[in-house]
């Protein structure tokens, strides 16, 4: 006899309640399924390539499923102007997509003049995601810009590029002490990104395109090895979720975010 729970009717109380209960049947009592077939706390497929740029101080190219962002970092010896005087370092990023990162192309935003507000918003998280993680005092007066180019994107970009660039900031890091440039590393900690949502009912882990153009509720969430807080955000694509449901959806980033920090050290040797 299968030990497989056979799915029970969704027409009773008691039967909706199992079904949630045992993972068959959302809130509404359908059958539940992740259009991939994950799990519902289950990552995607996750590669980190590190130094796969030839010239950059530090690089990663970060697949999460068909997802892909490079990641470099580039090291000036000079700070912006707010910044000057201050015998500390900045830590600063920028983002963008190929014209063919998608189903269909993409107008370059170089092209039109001005970058879209998306992406001003996405290169200032990552900027901040990883200036929370780093002792700026311990660079001295240098800046470090972290590139994030989507070369693939099937969901779940920004986070993927937050995630990749702790990784090419590490490796720059570490190329500044071998060159003796500075005495110590800036990096105090990890930091990583996953996304969580409400897909069919059901909370599930690190949504790809299908899920999230098709979520109820759509969030990412970056943490710190430590078990901080950098930010959440979290929205509601149609009715609202209760706190229960988002102290859920953190649950399952935590797991995500601890299974992308193993590899982050794998990936640089720690």
């Amino acid at each position: 006899m299968s030990s497989k729970p056979s799915q029970p009717s969704p027409g009773s109380a008691f039967g909706a309640a199992l079904g949630q209960a045992l993972g068959i049947t959302g809130a509404d009592g359908r059958p539940i399924g992740r259009p991939s077939g994950r799990a519902p706390d289950q990552l995607r497929a996750l590669k980190l390539e590190p130094g796969f740029a030839r010239h950059a101080e530090g690089s990663c190219l970060v697949r999460m499923g068909v997802t892909e962002v490079l990641c470099t970092a580039s090291v000036e010896g000079r700070v912006p102007g707010f910044m000057r005087g201050k015998g500390m370092g900045w830590v600063t990023a920028e983002y963008g997509m190929l014209p063919r990162a998608t189903h269909t192309r993409g107008e370059r935003e170089a092209a039109r003049g001005k970058q879209s507000g998306r992406t001003q918003e996405i290169q200032r998280l990552i900027g901040r995601s990883l200036r929370a993680v780093t002792d700026r005092a311990a660079m001295g007066e240098m800046t470090v810009t972290l590139d994030c180019d989507v070369l693939t994107a099937d969901g779940g970009t920004r986070c993927a590029a937050i995630t990749g660039a702790w990784v090419a900031l590490h490796l720059a890091f570490q190329h500044c002490r071998k060159a003796n440039i500075m005495a110590r590393d800036p990096l105090v900690d990890q930091v990583a990104a996953v996304s969580c949502g409400i897909h069919g009912g059901v909370p599930v882990l690190d949504l790809d395109y299908a899920e999230d153009s098709g979520a109820d509720t759509d969030g990412n969430f970056v943490m710190t090895g430590k078990g901080g807080i950098v930010e959440v955000q979290a929205t509601a694509e149609g009715a609202p979720f209760s706190e229960a449901e988002l102290t859920g959806l953190l649950g399952l980033a935590r797991k995500g975010v601890a299974e992308l920090f193993a590899a982050q050290r794998a990936a640089v040797g720690l």
